[in-house]
């Protein structure tokens, strides 16, 4: 082979004797082993001091999935469709106060309230609650910082968390689908529509593992201004992280004490099994909470 020949411009044979030498510079690392209990990028081995090449490749995917689903927009017409179809109401499509994702990302404040024109059609339906005695809970969708992860998981959470409340008595509004919100955006669409509680569901900021993370706020007595001490978070809900029977298992717990207590945040605790996956209760009790014990 010349001096001047680049490597890996050989002939076929060469090329493939060169590849096991290559293959041999990856040292494992010795926890190698513990990465199938986690998502986390731990013992990736290394080359040299270098990363090898398909964790860094695994990596710059995770970076490019992660920031597409920030910047992804919210198709909300099939969205509104199944909201309908699941709750049996027209959904209301509302826009947050940031006119485009560039100024939601940049101005955080903005996507914490409603535009005028949303604000003017929820005015319109105040006092239109069922029997006008108001709604017991606010459904509020909003993109927030993963569109991703409302169209993958609200419809099939809402389904699992519609069939724990469907044996009770709870009065729900129109669902309301927001775009461009922040999660205190539904203080006011709570507050415009005189409803007891509301129940935000939004998508989470992205991880490197996760880029479809969707959270839940859960608040009493909505009204603007309210701090996040006011409120109840159930978060990552997905099939890779909390599942939607272990997050509606969860919710529908919250919901209960919050109605009964009419509180929510810090003065309400979580005192679900810690899985909280079909079991109402069925865990035994090392399976709980030890700071509950």
């Amino acid at each position: 082979m010349s001096e001047l020949q680049p490597r890996g411009t050989g002939t076929d044979q060469e090329d493939a004797a060169d590849a096991p030498a290559a293959q041999a510079l990856v040292v494992d690392n010795p926890w190698a082993a513990l990465r199938r209990y986690t998502a986390a990028r731990i013992a990736l081995g290394r080359t040299g001091v270098s990363q090898p090449t398909a964790p860094q490749l695994a990596f710059q995917l995770a970076h490019a999935q992660a920031r597409d689903a920030v910047h992804r927009a919210l198709d909300v017409a099939p969205l509104a469709a199944g909201l309908q179809q699941l709750f049996g109401q027209p959904a209301l499509a509302l826009h947050s106060a940031a006119a485009s994702r560039d100024i939601y990302l940049q101005r955080p404040d903005l996507g914490r309230r409603l535009d005028d024109a949303s604000r003017q059609q929820l005015q319109q339906r105040q006092g239109t609650g069922k029997d006008e005695g108001g709604y017991d809970l606010a459904l509020v969708v909003a993109d927030g910082l993963s569109a991703l992860a409302i169209e993958q998981h609200v419809l099939p959470f809402l389904a699992c968390l519609a069939a724990r409340l469907a044996s009770e008595s709870w009065t729900l509004s129109p669902p309301v689908v927001v775009e461009q919100g922040r999660v205190a955006v539904g203080d006011e669409v709570g507050e415009l529509l005189g409803a007891r509680a509301v129940l935000v569901l939004i998508g989470e900021r992205p991880g490197l593992s996760s880029p479809d993370s969707m959270g839940l706020y859960l608040t009493w007595a909505p009204r603007v201004g309210l701090t996040d001490a006011a409120r109840n978070c159930i978060s990552n809900v997905r099939p890779a992280g909390l599942r939607y029977e272990a997050a509606a298992y969860k919710l529908h717990y919250l919901l209960t004490e919050s109605r009964r207590r009419q509180l929510s945040g810090v003065a309400l605790k979580d005192e679900t099994a810690d899985d909280g996956a079909e079991a109402d209760g069925a865990l035994p009790a090392a399976a709980r909470n030890f700071l509950l014990e």
